[in-house]
């Protein structure tokens, strides 16, 4: 009787170990994806100088637009 219930108590303590290991695995890449999108965002006057330099807005709408952000 002593070794079936210690082969059982082994066995849920490698399942134990290995939820734990999933459980900071998945944690490990969701911050992995959570920093490469937060860099990789652009804020609202990055995406106006890039609207301004490719020549979708003019220079007076730019300066309007800078100034609402800015304000």
């Amino acid at each position: 009787m002593g070794d079936g219930f210690r082969g059982l108590g082994g066995g849920f303590l490698g399942l134990f170990w290995i939820v734990i290991l999933v459980l900071v695995v998945a944690w490990m890449v969701k911050a992995a994806v959570g920093s490469r999108n937060r860099s990789t965002q652009k804020s609202a006057l990055e995406l106006l100088q890039e609207r301004y330099a490719n020549g979708e807005i003019d220079r007076e709408e730019f300066l309007q637009k800078r100034k609402d952000l800015s304000g």
